[in-house]
């Protein structure tokens, strides 16, 4: 299964991405549709919620207001986080069942408004960030019946355009029409996503294409070293050792090397780098490479013995 992580403010047009991605193929799993289910009526997260929170957020029929609830946390942050924290593990464990069920080969987009926000990155094989300028947002929000200080509290609530960047693989700009975002999911779909799940399904690292599918020019090169490095570290847990990361210059791949205790053989971890998105490539004086399964970011990961 290729993850692959959705996520935008408020307003930019995630949506329309993740249901185009759902028309080409994608099994999408959906963060916001998942927090209804989890608060609908006769649920343990809608009890929780109105234990909490009172229940004058109740519509007359004994469903959550859900205006009445974002008024309330998106002003405190202090409640919005007593809301997450029964929400998100029921989130959590309905993304699980979902994310299980999902064939072998699919392309898997999990759709999360606050993927940035929860540092959930490392944890994708890709990220896919899309934007749109505020005003922008704002009079999507407002045409959707928010008022106009509700919309620019909830977009100054979250992670910041210079946030996203640093966790974007692919960033799309939605700056067109429907039309045009469409397209851009198109190219993104065929260029980058669909060879990545090939690639990961046979073990074999993509021949590098950088500008493939959504890519959009440096923003979504910024801190790609970082971003392999992160998947590295996650994979290998505590047997990573003195790892660096570096990126190099244009069309060249991000290098990182990380040390592992001198008693395990890095053979033994090939299985665990290739679930994050890395294929053995040979092995030289003791050290294995690995390359990125991914043709839209080259990249090589060398294991060495410590010491």
């Amino acid at each position: 299964v290729l993850r692959t992580g959705l996520t935008g403010g408020t307003g930019s047009g995630k949506s329309t991405v993740a249901r185009r991605l759902g028309e080409l193929g994608a099994v999408v799993v959906d963060a916001d549709v998942l927090a209804r289910e989890v608060v609908a009526p006769g649920s343990e997260g809608l009890a929780a919620v109105v234990e909490e929170f009172g229940p004058g957020l109740l519509t007359p029929e004994g469903a959550l207001d859900r205006a009445a609830l974002a008024a309330v946390v998106f002003s405190d942050p202090g409640r919005r986080q007593a809301l997450e924290s029964i929400t998100h593990p029921l989130i959590a464990r309905r993304t699980g069942e979902q994310v299980a069920a999902a064939p072998d080969d699919a392309v898997l987009v999990h759709d999360v408004p606050l993927l940035v926000e929860k540092g959930m990155g490392p944890g994708y094989h890709l990220v896919v960030v899309v934007d749109a300028p505020v005003e922008d947002r704002v009079r999507r929000l407002v045409g959707r019946g928010m008022p106009h200080d509700d919309a620019r509290r909830r977009i100054a609530s979250q992670a910041t355009d210079e946030q996203r960047r640093a966790a974007a693989d692919v960033w799309i700009d939605n700056v067109g029409t429907t039309a045009d975002l469409e397209r851009a999911v198109d190219r993104l779909w065929k260029e980058r996503l669909v060879p990545f799940r090939d690639h990961l399904l046979a073990g074999t690292p993509a021949a590098a294409s950088p500008a493939a599918g959504g890519d959009a020019g440096s923003a979504a090169a910024q801190g790609a070293g970082r971003r392999v490095l992160d998947r590295v570290l996650l994979a290998l847990g505590p047997l990573a050792n003195a790892p660096t990361a570096a990126l190099g210059s244009s069309g060249e791949p991000v290098d990182v090397v990380v040390a592992v205790p001198s008693g395990v053989d890095p053979a033994t971890l090939h299985g665990a780098l290739l679930r994050a998105g890395f294929a053995p490539t040979g092995a030289a004086g003791g050290e294995w490479s690995y390359g990125s399964c991914d043709p839209g970011r080259p990249a090589v990961v060398r294991l060495r013995p410590a010491g």
